[in-house]
């Protein structure tokens, strides 16, 4: 059997499994509660998994080894805002929001404010940021199969998003919460069980000694001590190091934010099932950021040269795979296609897992909020309502596959950085205020949420995410052959004005500054009542949805 059919039946196995699962799942789904929250039956610690598995995405296992690889030093910086973040999401977010909502974001703001404005505006951020997300994961899956499949061809990789696309909407469609959130499950266990096995390996190269792994990746690379120092990305220029910190701000701020993250609350029974599995999901991420940093550098230390300038045409995407193949004997050799594919197979899996879990958090919010709440005034039937769901999943599919095709020469931990920037503007100040201000009401919670969301995204349109960045092509030798654009836009394209690469820093204090003016040149004393009621709910989880009994 030769080694690339035995790396294509890995990788399809996993794929089987994870569809077995989900067809399983939706036998058990019965009514909205099921497809929604899977119906609030999961424990702290498989929802845990769950919420490890969702953030986990390919921008963690693959974008962020490849920036270290590439960056050194500045790309582990992705890890420490990843990680740090949950702490935000802890402390804020997850007891509160359990406590306080239903299904949906929306759910919490609308609360104690006008229904109808408060319903469009979230659902609007909330279908935003997950097209976001959604491009990285797909760009991953295209760099993934491409490499398994030993294809270079435009074709195949923009077949790839299809594929990952139109199994992504079934996921959603047939298993709801319950097929997503086991999906979820499976593949954390097998990412953290893959990495664990590639860390050991890489470590028993150098005698389990991180030093001389660090310094082989700084010699191998030809950057030296810089590699290994703050700098080499965001410390060139004032530009560059202002874009760090708001890259950071992003991270820190992005994850309460995330829809995708935010409805994984409401799958557990109680509050306290709320709080243990964010205390599972930290612990479980945080040890998975210290893989990546093991397999960056290991990639960064073991890659021949060309394998290096493969990881750096990918923009980084393809670090972890290549260093799979290495550890495992190399490429050509059995055990080397044998863990190539079983990485390359759990990333895949990875990949179909988030893209699920936020199409399914879109569909919810134009369901619940859009057609239940705003067209329908609240008398939809479970029935009507799941149908909307899945017709709108399909479209929301639709329209992720279309805009990834283009967006395939971005690193895939940067484009996340971006759908952070956009959640930390859109979604938190809206969050934060209706939880721990009095004061606040409809227009503020409206005018926070579109002002943060259309200075994101405008931002990030007139970038050079979009246009206007040159980047060099090396050779084997280290030398310029050419250059390719770095943008969205091909060469020759310039439209950008603002100079940062990421948002955060312009959009966030934006967001909260007219959360505030909308809130303090408008009156709602229905709001400033119903907050107290909020505040004993949310503290307290009295009245609270309970889990659904079978």
């Amino acid at each position: 059997m030769s080694h690339q059919t035995l790396t294509t039946i890995l990788f399809l196995a996993i794929v089987a499994l994870t569809v077995a699962v989900t067809v399983w799942a939706s036998r058990q789904t019965s009514g909205a509660a099921d497809y929604y929250a899977g119906g609030r039956g999961f424990s702290g610690f498989q929802n845990g998994l769950a919420i490890g598995g969702d953030y986990m995405s390919a921008a963690s296992f693959l974008g962020i080894s490849g920036a270290i690889a590439l960056s050194g030093f500045d790309g582990f910086l992705y890890s420490i805002g990843f990680l740090v973040a949950w702490l935000v999401a802890l402390l804020l977010v997850a007891e509160m929001l359990r406590n306080s909502g239903r299904y949906t974001m929306a759910d919490q703001l609308a609360y104690r404010m006008k229904q109808l404005p408060v319903r469009k505006a979230a659902a609007v951020s909330t279908v935003a940021v997950s097209i976001f997300y959604l491009l990285a994961q797909m760009v991953g899956a295209g760099s993934l199969v491409a490499l398994l499949l030993g294809v270079e061809s435009q074709g195949i990789k923009n077949f790839t998003i299809f594929g990952v696309g139109i199994l992504m909407i079934f996921y959603v469609t047939i298993g709801g919460m319950k097929g997503t959130t086991w999906v979820q499950i499976i593949k954390a266990v097998l990412l953290m069980v893959g990495s664990a096995l590639i860390v050991v390996l890489v470590l028993a190269k150098f005698g389990f000694n991180l030093s001389d792994l660090l310094g082989a990746a700084a010699a191998n690379t030809g950057k030296g001590d810089a590699f290994l120092q703050p700098g080499l990305k965001y410390g060139v220029t004032p530009t560059s190091k202002i874009d760090f910190v708001s890259l950071g701000i992003a991270l820190v701020l992005g994850t309460a934010g995330l829809p995708h993250i935010l409805i994984r609350f409401y799958t557990v029974p109680t509050s306290r099932d709320a709080r243990k599995s964010v205390m599972w999901a930290i612990g479980l991420i945080g040890t998975f950021y210290l893989f990546t940093l093991v397999l960056g550098f290991g990639a960064a230390a073991l890659l021949t040269k060309d394998g290096l300038a493969k990881v750096a045409a990918t923009k980084g995407n393809l670090a972890s795979p290549l260093l799979a193949e290495m550890v495992g004997g190399g490429p050509g050799s059995t055990g080397g296609a044998v863990l190539l594919a079983i990485i390359a197979a759990v990333a895949f899996a990875t990949i179909l897992a988030v893209v699920a879990g936020l199409t399914l958090t879109s569909s919810m919010s134009v369901a619940h909020d859009l057609y239940n709440s705003v067209i329908k005034k609240g008398t939809a039937t479970d029935k009507q309502e799941m149908r909307v769901a899945k017709l709108s999943a399909i479209v929301i599919g639709l329209i992720a596959i279309v805009l990834a095709i283009p967006a395939q020469n971005l690193n895939i931990a940067f484009l996340v950085a971006l759908a952070f920037a956009v959640a930390a503007s859109a979604n938190l100040p809206a969050i934060v205020y209706n939880m721990f201000w009095k004061r606040f009401n409809t227009r503020g919670a409206t005018w926070s949420i579109y002002g943060g969301l259309i200075s994101s995204l405008g931002l990030v349109f007139f970038s050079p995410v979009m246009s206007g960045k040159v980047l060099p092509v090396l050779d084997a030798a280290g030398k310029q052959v050419g250059e390719i654009s770095g943008s969205l836009f091909p060469l020759g394209v310039d439209f950008a004005w603002f100079p940062l690469e990421n948002p955060g820093l312009v959009s966030i204090p934006l967001a909260f500054f007219l959360g505030w003016l909308g809130t303090v040149t408008s009156k709602e004393p229905a709001a400033e009542e119903r907050y107290t009621e909020l505040e004993v709910r949310a503290l307290t989880g009295a009245g609270a949805e309970e889990a659904v009994q079978h």
